[in-house]
């Protein structure tokens, strides 16, 4: 039986009473009087570090078996790789939190974890020293809980960038409910979790030489803020709006690849099903069979050394047999409406996951009842994040997923234009509900799209490239991080300058 000293409320309990294993008996404050509670769930924040061994493994076992426990996971903050604090001769950490909820009381819960860690290998050795993997408990519930073993909040929350940025990640601006308003209102500054973490430095700190926030992509650990990537296209269908039937030759797909990646490109993103307006579906099998040859050719391309391959799939028995082959992200049009199965599969393949905006499939994205918004943007947001939201809840972490509004998909030429002019609107309004996903990489790509031809007037595709550049630079501008383009070479020297736009105004902010 645990008997803390003290367990107390935060400030703004909303009238809940915490409930138990009746083999539980707490002391609670401020009446000191004991009572006797029942189980029930509680929300709950663990913070995760790990910087001995394969750090990206660590961090996937540790989820697992925080399931397996009886933590239901259902938020993940950005992944950060940082500086060791305290005890500075050891190697960097990878630092990130999960929220969750579970039956297990305060006490049961810290066992659980401390069996994770010593399962894993974690001896007892110097504080603060090397570990394979770290676990705390940062909130339980609405309650505050100082025991000989178990401090709630962590005494040592806000002092640590490290702990406060994935945290703060784990919410949104707004207070989603009651146990996070408790949240806020145990922090040291009076307004709230994010004073401070703003008291720390805030996003001032993220970036610089100790604390990048990362994507796993393949063996690396991405820092996707350093520069706008560039994806180019390669389409190996015989039926694509702009270049479709060019590429069908495993010699004539390896001979673009080797231009793109000469001109700039940073990853290259193989599609073997038409998704143009009114493109007739084909079969999984069918989609492989023209996949498989080019991208196992692609990823024996030398000048492929340092690059990413993603396949531009949404179907989910495509999307292993990829990556099994060696592709490294994959790139969903539908954010998994489009196959029930996905969302697993990519849990399971441990790999970034591209989730597009679009309503109804390819062959209906364009019908009427498809393209009628109030506020397009707001739309966008809502409906996009009600994706990410259960791809998370199916296990890919936030620190995996990459956005994209849709631009040319299931939408009209002035809702083009106005996602384009829209982007930091839809950050912001996506940072309501999770900074987690806000802070991640976005993606766009009007890259030849109709709408730009009809701003143009310009209905052959391969005449669209300067205005695909204007676009995809106000895009940049507008907070975007990866551009999905035809030309490469133009569009990298623009990226470039926008690149030194940005970081004259962050210099200057």
């Amino acid at each position: 039986m645990n008997i803390f000293k003290k367990l107390t409320p935060g400030k703004h309990l909303y009238g809940a009473s915490l409930k138990y294993p009746a083999a539980y008996r707490f002391l609670l404050q401020p009446s000191y009087s004991t009572v006797e509670v029942h189980s029930q769930q509680q929300e709950v924040v663990i913070a995760i570090g790990s910087n001995v061994g394969d750090r990206l493994n660590n961090f996937n076992e540790a989820l697992r078996l925080m399931r397996k426990s009886g933590i239901e996971i259902s938020r993940h903050g950005c992944l950060y790789e940082t500086a060791p604090a305290y005890v500075t001769d050891q190697p960097r950490f990878l630092n990130s939190a999960v929220r969750g909820v579970t039956t297990l009381g305060p006490h049961d819960l810290l066992q659980e974890l401390k069996k994770i860690e010593k399962d894993m290998g974690r001896t007892a050795g110097i504080r603060y020293g090397p570990r394979p993997i770290d676990l705390d408990i940062l909130f339980y519930g609405k309650f505050r809980i100082n025991s000989d073993t178990l401090t709630v909040p962590h005494e040592r929350i806000w002092e640590r960038p490290f702990v406060m940025a994935p945290l703060i990640d784990l919410l949104g601006l707004d207070v989603d409910n009651d146990t996070v308003a408790s949240w806020h209102s145990m922090s040291v500054q009076s307004s709230g979790l994010h004073e401070s973490w703003q008291k720390l430095g805030g996003e001032s700190l993220i970036g610089k030489e100790g604390m990048k926030r990362v994507l796993p992509v393949g063996n690396w650990l991405w820092d996707w803020s350093e520069k706008t990537s560039i994806m180019g296209i390669l389409n190996l269908t015989p039926d694509s709006f702009s270049d479709g039937g060019m590429y069908q030759s495993v010699e004539a797909a390896v001979s673009h690849v080797r231009s793109m990646i000469t001109e700039g490109a940073d990853m290259i993103d193989l599609g073997a099903q038409s998704t143009r307006p009114s493109a007739e579906l084909i079969s999984p099998r069918e989609e492989l069979n023209r996949l498989l040859p080019v991208l196992e050719a692609v990823l024996e391309m030398p000048e492929m050394e340092g690059k990413f391959v993603s396949v531009d799939t949404f179907y989910s028995e495509v999307a292993r047999e990829a990556v099994n082959r060696g592709a490294h992200l994959v790139n969903d049009v539908s954010a998994g409406k489009l196959d029930s199965q996905m969302f697993k599969a990519v849990a399971e393949l441990k790999v970034p996951y591209i989730a597009m905006h679009m309503r109804g499939d390819p062959s209906t994205m364009q019908n009427n009842e498809n393209v009628q918004y109030q506020d397009v943007c707001k739309e966008i947001t809502s409906e996009l994040y009600s994706r990410v939201k259960e791809a998370e809840l199916s296990g890919i972490p936030a620190w995996r997923i990459i956005i994209d509004p849709g631009i040319g998909f299931s939408k009209r030429t002035e809702h083009n234009v106005d996602i384009l002019v829209g982007l930091p609107a839809i950050r912001e309004q996506i940072a309501m509900k999770s900074l987690a996903v806000a802070h991640g990489p976005m993606l766009i790509g009007p890259s030849r799209k109709r709408f730009l031809g009809e701003i143009c007037q310009r209905p052959v595709a391969v005449e669209r490239d300067p205005a695909t550049v204007a676009s995809v630079t106000a895009g940049v501008l507008g907070g975007a991080n990866i551009v999905r383009v035809h030309n490469v070479r133009d569009n990298h020297d623009a990226m470039r300058v926008c690149d030194a736009m940005l970081t004259r105004r962050r210099s200057r902010s």
